[in-house]
């Protein structure tokens, strides 16, 4: 039988304390990978004719990032839990020697 941390689809959990740091980096990868997808989707772009200029980007890119970090903690898109995966089997194995 295949643990729940290991089937397609399952959340993955941190069982130690380099683990929980190994799922904060991951988190962190799917925000910002989240982020820049969502500028690309538009979100946050200026309009033409009542632009707010450059402060009104900067304060679009907080405004991305926070929406992002939300998408993140509300289960995000699985990212992470890949990530988290790769990192976890990249620590736990062998050095090469």
């Amino acid at each position: 039988m295949i643990s729940p941390s290991t089937e397609p689809g399952a959340r993955a959990t941190p069982h130690t304390a380099q683990e929980a740091r190994l799922m904060d980096v991951a988190r962190q990868v799917e925000s910002q990978f989240l982020s820049a997808m969502l500028k690309d989707a538009g979100l946050g772009a200026v309009p033409s004719a009542f632009g707010g200029g450059a402060g009104e980007d900067q304060f679009a890119s907080l405004l991305r990032n926070a929406q992002a970090d939300t998408l993140v903690q509300a289960g995000g898109i699985g990212l992470a839990e890949v990530i988290f995966r790769s990192l976890v089997a990249r620590s736990n194995a062998e050095p090469p020697g």
